[in-house]
């Protein structure tokens, strides 16, 4: 099992007569399988919201979405539920798949009630899901319909980062449209997972089934990037990285001398991560000059190894005396989808402290650019929110969770 790791440049050349010259640097890495190679187990552990808010028709289908899960696993692989309300608790504990209808014949014990402790019954799905770790796709799906209530907000973000360092991935489920949208976001960011809407109940088993079918392609974990600048190089001095495939995510920087690392997570066979770095370039003399270096550090939990590190490439740029521009299009297409989403983040930010008319004209921004990416449906959403903003109107929550999803992903 090794990583793909390829990068290209916003422009594969700079002006050598200019003191100093921006580029984006994209760096897409994704798993490479070995023929004929056994995949690794599955540990699965789902942490389901059973508050008051969720009866009826929601657990109904949550159950049956679970029951989906169950009938896709093997017996080489592992579940595990943890069930909160404002308490949490183990339904199933972590154990080989060897008797799914016993499985989901617990699962459809399930009743709900209480309020809801999403701190609660996150640390106790770390604990399950830690048990079956050993050279396993280790994954937790986060499913919650409400606000955290009788929980605490920041130690979510804690268990979360603690996850990570677990070589666990933390996926959120918002439910319906009451669930606190800033924090399920961040807790699937901080988790090195997805973030998924259900609108209705009756989506549940299909985003279930997505979130499934994505970690089926997870071959690599504990993914790090490492990215070493050559003394002409420089990081932009504001978010100056962030993944923008297959979701979009603010990425936080560990740095030591010239090497930043960054924490990517899971690694998949068919979607690459792309991470878009922001670099700025000294005046350089006429000819090919290394800017930085690039390698992947990683865990292959098929092979039963961790540490691994993927070939070291070095990342060149041309310096010209007569320069001539020639943007790539791909990266300038992560360029928009990265831009997409911060305008959309300011547009909230704005909303939040009152000042409809600023969101109005973010989101507008924001349908511009996605028009500008071809992703037509994302800019028929935002630009329809703009407008409710600019007749005066409020945005639902529905609104603005959906606004929130188009943000951070691609919807052509």
């Amino acid at each position: 099992m090794s990583v793909n790791l390829q990068w290209i440049l916003s422009d594969a050349a700079l002006d050598a007569e200019q003191t100093s010259s921006q580029r984006q640097l994209a760096i897409a890495l994704s798993a490479v399988p070995q023929t004929n190679a056994q995949p690794a187990p599955l540990n699965l552990c789902l942490v389901l919201d059973r508050s008051g808010s969720m009866g009826g028709a929601p657990m109904q289908t949550v159950k049956a979405a679970a029951h989906r899960l169950v009938d896709r696993l093997s017996a080489q692989d592992r579940l595990s539920v943890v069930v909160f309300d404002h308490r949490a608790e183990v339904l199933i504990s972590n154990q080989p798949m060897l008797d799914p209808n016993g499985a989901k014949l617990q699962i459809d014990s399930l009743r709900a009630g209480g309020g809801t402790a999403i701190d609660e019954g996150l640390k106790l799905g770390i604990e399950e899901v830690a048990k079956g770790k050993q050279d396993a796709i280790s994954q937790i799906f986060l499913l919650t319909d409400g606000e955290n209530e009788h929980g605490d907000d920041d130690r979510c973000l804690k268990l979360a980062q603690l996850a990570t360092d677990y070589g666990l991935t933390v996926s959120t489920l918002g439910f319906g449209d009451h669930w606190n949208q800033d924090v399920i976001e961040k807790i699937a960011d901080a988790g090195g997972g997805s973030l998924s809407y259900i609108q209705q109940p009756d989506a549940a088993i299909a985003q279930f089934s997505r979130l499934f079918s994505r970690i089926q392609t997870v071959a690599l974990t504990s993914a790090y990037l490492k990215l070493t600048l050559s003394p002409q190089s420089r990081l932009a001095e504001l978010k100056p990285i962030a993944q923008v495939k297959p979701e979009v995510v603010e990425l936080d920087l560990q740095r030591s001398a010239e090497q930043v690392m960054v924490r990517l997570g899971d690694l998949m066979v068919d979607t690459p991560r792309v991470v878009l770095v922001n670099l700025y370039i000294s005046q350089l003399p006429e000819g090919i000059h290394p800017i930085a270096s690039i390698q992947v550090q990683y865990d292959a939990p098929s092979q039963a190894a961790t540490g691994l590190m993927s070939e070291r490439l070095t990342v060149e740029i041309c310096a010209q005396a007569r320069y001539q521009p020639k943007p790539n299009p791909q990266v300038q297409q992560h360029i928009l989808m990265l831009a997409k989403y911060r305008q959309t983040k300011i547009a909230e930010t704005k909303l939040q402290a009152g000042d409809r008319q600023g969101a109005a004209t973010m989101l507008q921004s924001a349908a511009q650019t996605a028009l500008q990416m071809g992703d037509t449906k994302a800019a028929t959403v935002l630009q329809a929110n703009a407008t409710q903003l600019q007749l005066g109107k409020t945005l639902s929550e529905r609104d603005r969770k959906q606004t929130q999803i188009v943000s951070k992903t691609s919807l052509r």
